[in-house]
């Protein structure tokens, strides 16, 4: 049984789908084969006994019959024409049949009718040339036979071959129909699996394309709304999303080998200028080499803050958030606050700060939050104002810089664009995309606006839900 399933399973699907309803049509046509054959079996046997049941002998061809055979004479062969086989029973087990009949043996049934202990019987059995028959054994109905007729009965029979012939013919018709049923039913199990399992060939054959040649670009025609339909959707929306991540991921490596290649040029440079002057023996003079080591450090800060946020896009669970906890919002902006005042100690940070609890990943949050306020130092002019307010669950981050132009605004969340005002600034293009997701991951949003007194600068503005509660700790 094992090997047939296995067998079974290792046919192509098609197949499967045409063996499977080649059987279920062959399971369903030899119940209704056999259903019929029973039932015209039960009628027509039905009918055999009722007309051997319904049979009338004529009293006077009975006493004929009777006279004949206990005087031991015979009578004509025409006295008992028809097809019924009639003879006569006695309660000692002897009997005597009509003229041209092929004599029935007296079973016991017979007996005990002509004994009187039965009122009849129906019963088949065999007669002397051994064909099967169908015998109804009742009372001799004769009037007028003296003693002798209170202990005869009389047989009725007919040939069973009435019932077993048609039944048989009728078995070799149900079993070349149903033949034929079957394979018709396979064949158009073949046909329907066929027609059915064509999307799914060509959703095979665009597969293997694509695994052949990489090529996203192809679609596959998309018909009606059922299950192959819904199925070729969802493989062109796979084919267009990894397309679409095909291409950002070569840009982010474009990108990528553009901000890259700036600060590694001038670390080059200067790295070069420091080494000529050792191999020359000239030597830089000493403001010189310290604005030389300014720049390499600033440069490989840079460059370190570059290779952080690209690490930080590169995490395999960065498109998913992380542990969420209940945080205090306030307290995270007050820390972020800290170190925004150490970057920009020329700077005024004001603050004022409503407590907020909020659901997000501790530690992104935080970076969102320092990323928001580094940029608002950057981009500030010395000795300039910063306001931070924390209310209701929106978190504002007002500069006085130079702002960003309305056109500009549509682009400041994506990766490594930087205004073009900005490009000579460090920074690598990524810290408000960063900012963005961490706020996208804990329900939230981000906007940056011009301020709404229509003064310098920029409005940077987080609005995150609220947490159900505090942490229990709190």
């Amino acid at each position: 049984m094992t090997g047939l399933v296995r067998r079974f399973r290792a046919l192509p699907l098609r197949s499967r789908l045409a063996l499977l309803v080649a059987t279920a049509v062959a399971v369903a046509v030899a119940a209704v084969a056999a259903s019929c054959w029973f039932v015209t079996k039960a009628q027509l046997e039905s009918q055999l006994d009722n007309s051997l049941r319904s049979a009338k002998m004529d009293n006077d061809k009975m006493r004929d019959l009777l006279t004949a055979c206990l005087s031991g004479g015979k009578l004509p062969a025409q006295e008992f024409p028809g097809q019924y086989t009639v003879q006569l029973v006695a309660a000692n087990g002897t009997y005597c049949p009509a003229p041209n009949t092929t004599p029935i043996p007296a079973q016991p049934g017979d007996i005990a009718v002509a004994a009187g202990r039965v009122h009849d019987i129906l019963h088949t059995t065999e007669n002397d040339d051994g064909a099967d028959m169908r015998v109804y054994t009742s009372k001799l109905p004769v009037v007028g036979a003296g003693s002798a007729g209170n202990q005869l009965a009389v047989s009725v029979a007919r040939p069973l071959s009435e019932v077993t012939a048609p039944l048989s013919t009728l078995a070799w018709v149900l079993v070349v129909v149903s033949g034929i049923g079957v394979l018709g039913a396979g064949a158009a199990g073949l046909w329907v699996a066929r027609s059915g399992l064509r999307p799914v060939d060509e959703l095979t054959e665009a597969v293997e394309h694509v695994a052949r040649t990489e090529d996203l670009t192809v679609r596959i025609p998309v018909e009606g709304e059922d299950e192959i339909a819904r199925l070729s959707r969802s493989f062109n929306s796979m084919t267009a999303s990894l397309a679409t991540s095909r291409d950002l991921q070569a840009r982010l490596i474009a990108d990528a080998g553009h901000e890259l290649r700036t600060p590694l040029t001038s670390l080059r440079t200067n790295v070069e200028l420091l080494a000529r002057s050792d191999e020359t023996g000239r030597a830089i003079p000493p403001g010189d080499r310290k604005a030389l080591m300014t720049s390499v450090k600033a440069q490989m800060a840079e460059l370190a803050s570059l290779i952080g946020d690209l690490q930080e896009l590169a995490r395999p669970d960065a498109a998913q958030p992380g542990r969420l906890e209940v945080v205090a919002l306030h307290d995270i902006t007050r820390a972020a606050l800290r170190r925004a005042r150490l970057r920009g100690p020329e700077l005024t940070i004001t603050s004022e700060l409503a407590p907020w609890y909020v659901r997000a990943e501790p530690a992104a949050l935080e970076r969102a939050v320092v990323n928001v306020l580094d940029n608002a130092v950057k981009f500030s002019p010395p000795r300039a104002t910063i306001d931070v307010v924390l209310h209701r669950g929106e978190l504002t981050v007002r500069d006085r810089g130079p702002g960003i132009p309305a056109e500009e605004l549509p682009h400041v969340f994506e990766r490594f664009w930087r205004s073009p005002s900005a490009r000579q600034l460090p920074g690598s293009g990524l810290g408000l995309s960063i900012v963005a997701r961490t706020v996208q991951q804990a329900g939230g949003e981000i906007t940056l606006s011009p301020p709404p007194d229509n003064g310098p600068g920029t409005v940077a503005a987080i609005r995150l839900p609220g947490a159900p509660q505090p942490p229990p700790e709190l």
